[in-house]
C-alpha cells in the first residue's frame, strides 16, 4: 500500500491504544463512595456501583474509575434502588373534569424523577372497561415505569355515581383484563364506597383470587355495619393491601388512642399497611402514636394526583421526610419505599441494586436545616432533616440531574464546546441535533 515503516508504526500503537481503551471501558456508568442502602441484600454502607446495558455490573468496595465511561462521585449521598410509589394517580389523558380517570391525574414523568421515584403503580384510576385506553396513552407513553391496580368498578374512579354503582363492580372481567396484561396489572382497587354493603371488597377479593394478585382497599365512608377490624382480620388475605392507615377515618386508633387491634391482628395474618397520604389521609395525631407504639407501615406511598400535589404531601421525598421527623431511621424509609412496595406487588426484580438488576436508581441527599411538614388538617411538625433528589437513572441511564454532578465544569471545556452527554450512560445531553 506504500506505507513507509514509520506511519505503519504509528497506526499500529493508535490501534493498540484503541484497543486498550475500549477494552478498559467494560462499564457504561460507575457511581463511586456512595452510601449504598440495599434492603434485599441487607447492605448500607460505603460501596461502587458500575453499571453496563441497563442492569447492575458490579456492587463492590472499589472499583476503578478506568473501567468505565463515565464516574460520578456521589461521596455523602445515598445511593439506593429506585422508589417504587404503588400509590398515585396518572390517568390524565381523557380530559374528563373532577375525576381520576382524567383532570385530578397527573402525567407521571413530571413529578417522579425529580423525587428519585422510578416506578409508580396508578391506584385504580381505570376499571377493566377503559384500562386499554389508560395504557395506550400512559403506561406505553412514559418513560416512568407505570403499573395499574385496576378498579373493581369498570368504569373506574369516576366520582360517586360509578363508585358506588353495585352493578359494575364484575369480579370475572376485572379478574380477565388482569390477566391479559400480567405483570403490568398487578391488583385489584376498591376505593370511595359509601354504602354499607361488603360488596366492592368481596368482588375486589374473587377477582384477586382468580388473577392471582393482590387487593389494595381504600376502604371508604366509615360504617358500622363494615368495621375495619372485620376487613382486616376476615375480609382480606395475606398478601391484601390496607392503603391510608395513618388516616384515623376508619377507627385506625380506639378511643383511648391505641393501635386499632383488627390492625395488630391483620398484620399478623399477612395483611399489608400502606401510607397513602393524599390530601386526606395522614394525620400526626394517628402516626405519631401508632409508630410509638411500634405500628410502622411496611410501605411508603403518596396519593399523588392534581388535588393532592399541593398540600401536606407535596411529594414522595417530602412524605418519606416526615418519617425522618418521626424518629424513622434512613435505612428503614428506604426500605419502605423501594423493596418492600416492589415485593408487595410481586415485582421482586424491582427495589434492589443486585448485579444483574434493572439500574433504576436514586442518589440522594439527606439534608440538615429547620424545615416544617404538614398534615391534612394543617397542623405542622418541625424537622431538622428532608430527604432531597441528586440524580436518578432509569435503565442505567440518567434522567434526573439536579445539581449537574454528573456534568463538567464549563470553564474546563474548549470555548466552542457542544453536548457533553453520552447516549450510553445519558438521556439529558446526548450528542443530538439543534432543531
Amino acid at each position: 500500500m506504500g506505507w513507509d515503516i514509520l506511519t505503519r508504526m504509528k497506526l499500529a500503537l493508535l490501534l493498540a491504544l484503541g484497543v486498550s481503551a475500549f477494552a478498559q471501558a467494560k462499564y457504561d456508568l460507575l457511581l463511586k463512595n456512595g452510601h449504598l442502602v440495599d434492603a434485599k441484600n441487607h447492605l448500607s454502607e460505603v460501596y461502587d456501583v458500575a453499571i453496563k446495558d441497563g442492569k447492575i455490573a458490579e456492587v463492590a468496595k472499589s472499583i476503578d474509575p478506568a473501567t468505565a465511561l463515565k464516574t460520578v462521585d456521589v461521596k455523602g449521598l445515598y445511593v439506593t434502588p429506585g422508589l417504587v410509589d404503588i400509590h398515585m394517580h396518572v390517568y390524565a389523558s381523557t380530559g374528563e373534569e373532577k375525576s381520576y380517570a382524567g383532570d385530578y391525574s397527573l402525567f407521571p414523568d413530571g413529578y417522579t424523577f425529580r423525587n428519585g421515584v422510578t416506578t409508580v403503580v396508578d391506584a385504580g384510576s381505570s376499571g377493566y372497561k377503559n384500562f386499554e385506553d389508560f395504557k395506550l396513552h400512559i403506561i406505553d407513553r412514559s418513560k416512568t415505569r407505570v403499573l395499574a391496580f385496576v378498579n373493581i368498578v369498570g368504569a373506574g374512579m369516576r366520582g360517586g355515581k360509578y363508585e358506588n354503582n353495585q352493578a359494575d363492580m364484575e369480579a370475572a372481567p376485572a379478574a380477565e383484563m388482569a390477566k391479559k396484561y400480567p405483570g403490568i396489572i398487578v391488583g385489584i382497587k376498591t376505593a370511595h364506597y359509601t354504602g354499607p354493603e361488603w360488596t366492592p371488597v368481596e368482588h375486589a377479593v374473587e377477582a384477586g383470587n382468580a388473577a392471582g394478585i393482590p387487593v389494595m382497599v381504600d376502604f371508604g365512608s366509615n360504617r358500622p355495619e363494615r368495621p375495619i377490624d372485620v376487613l382486616l382480620t376476615q375480609k382480606l388475605r395475606p398478601g391484601d393491601i390496607y392503603t391510608h392507615c395513618f388516616s384515623g377515618l376508619r377507627g385506625e386508633l380506639d378511643p383511648e388512642g391505641k393501635v386499632n387491634h383488627g390492625m395488630i391482628e391483620g398484620r399478623k395474618r399477612g395483611v399489608i399497611f400502606d401510607v397513602g397520604h393524599g390530601s386526606g389521609s395522614f394525620a400526626w395525631r394517628v402516626a405519631v402514636p401508632a409508630i410509638q407504639q411500634g405500628f410502622l407501615p411496611d410501605s411508603i406511598s403518596t396519593d399523588l394526583h392534581n388535588n393532592s400535589m399541593n398540600t401536606g404531601l407535596k411529594d414522595m421525598l417530602n412524605v418519606m421526610s416526615k418519617f425522618l421527623a418521626m424518629g424513622v431511621s434512613v435505612d428503614d424509609i428506604i426500605a419502605k419505599s423501594t423493596w418492600n412496595p416492589a415485593r408487595e406487588i410481586h415485582h421482586e426484580e424491582l427495589g434492589n441494586l443486585s448485579v444483574g438488576a434493572l439500574a433504576d436508581v436514586a442518589v440522594l441527599r439527606v439534608q440538615p436545616g429547620t424545615f416544617g411538614f404538614v398534615d391534612m388538617y394543617g397542623a405542622r411538625m418541625n424537622g431538622s432533616q428532608k430527604f432531597i433528589c441528586e440524580l436518578t437513572l432509569r435503565n442505567g441511564k440518567i434522567v434526573y440531574d439536579l445539581n449537574g454532578i454528573s456534568r463538567p465544569d464549563w470553564k474546563t471545556l474548549p470555548s466552542n464546546y457542544s453536548f457533553q452527554g453520552d447516549p450510553h450512560w445519558d438521556t439529558l445531553n446526548p450528542p443530538r441535533k439543534i432543531q
